[in-house]
């Protein structure tokens, strides 16, 4: 019976244990990020084309997380004036990779065609940690 108490203790102990782990190591995680980006696109035609295929595959590699949340969809003012252009939001798994990402030699290859088709407003925020 002695026996039976050591092990529920034991196990019991365990689970505290770990659950406190699980808990710090949850209040380390490094928190997501969004990349804003409003856009005045000249040339629709040509950026649909030439640009996003590669944007989109360049910040998608490397590991970065990146998901597309928002592509160009309706924008509607809450307070002040909306943008004049395309608004795109993309999350990373953290504001290094987001930077990362967007600083990676495959991106800026990209970027140098979409200049011919648009101009970029681009900014990084981190989120709140979960």
């Amino acid at each position: 019976m002695r026996t039976q108490y050591i092990v529920a203790l034991a196990v019991t102990t365990g689970f505290g244990l770990g659950a406190i782990a699980v808990e710090s190591l949850h209040a380390q995680a490094t928190p997501a990020a969004y990349v804003v980006s409003e856009l005045n696109v000249t040339d629709r035609d040509g950026f649909s084309k030439e640009f996003v295929p590669l944007a989109v595959k360049a910040l998608a590699e490397g590991g970065s997380g990146m998901k597309a949340l928002a592509r160009g969809g309706k924008v509607v003012s809450i307070f002040g004036d909306p943008p004049k252009g395309l608004v795109v939001i993309n999350i990373f798994d953290s504001l290094d990779k987001a930077v990362a990402a967007y600083n990676s030699a495959d991106y800026k290859a990209a970027k140098v065609i979409g200049d011919k088709y648009a101009t970029f407003r681009t900014y990084a925020v981190e989120a709140l940690p979960q």
